[in-house]
């Protein structure tokens, strides 16, 4: 059975490069992997998605409407704009973080106070403080890290020697940093 992932971010949080790092510890367990992803104005804080299949035997890249297994979601207002890639019993992730697009930077348009109520509306989402929990671990950039963590325990995918692939996919001197990062996301969905 193929299994789909979302994940939506903003340019510059590391979305592509937790996607890639997940892809890569999929097909090192032996799943058939297809990963797809769109950069949208990412040099300039637009949106950012991958997605990521795999199983037995993937055919396709892409997700369909309804049809994520689980959304992790880098910024708030990504995950309100995801929502209807969640399959009804999927689960949504979301870092409580907000990154204002260029129409709030430049004052068209104010970024909503009730985000996280508006998701809950429609779905019950574990909401993560990743970025803040990063920062605790000495760089606000491992957020990406702690967010690939919530898949990992979201999916049952522990098995997985992560340690390994993020030695292989991370700069020698973040390696211990992720490693940490990766423990708390995973520590942050658990049930």
């Amino acid at each position: 059975m193929t299994k789909s992932i979302l994940l939506v971010g903003v340019g510059g949080q590391g979305t592509i490069l937790a996607s890639k790092i997940l892809t890569n510890g999929l097909m090192e367990a032996g799943f058939d992997v297809k990963m797809s992803e769109i950069h949208g104005m990412s040099q300039r804080g637009g949106s950012v998605s991958s997605q990521v299949r795999y199983g037995d035997k993937v055919m396709s890249p892409v997700i369909e409407k309804g049809k994520a297994d689980i959304v992790v979601s880098f910024e708030k207002m990504e995950a309100l704009r995801a929502l209807d890639y969640l399959k009804e019993d999927g689960t949504l992730v979301v870092n409580n973080v907000e990154i204002p697009s260029m129409s709030v930077i430049t004052g068209d348009e104010d970024y909503p106070s009730d985000v996280l109520e508006e998701i809950e509306k429609h779905v019950k989402a574990k909401v993560v403080d990743a970025t803040a929990l990063a920062r605790e671990l000495g760089n606000e950039r491992a957020a990406n890290i702690i967010l690939l963590g919530t898949i990992i325990k979201a999916m049952g995918l522990e098995e997985i020697d992560w340690d390994s692939i993020l030695e292989a996919n991370i700069k020698p001197k973040f390696i211990e940093l992720n490693k940490k990062a990766l423990k708390v996301g995973m520590e942050a969905v658990a049930e």
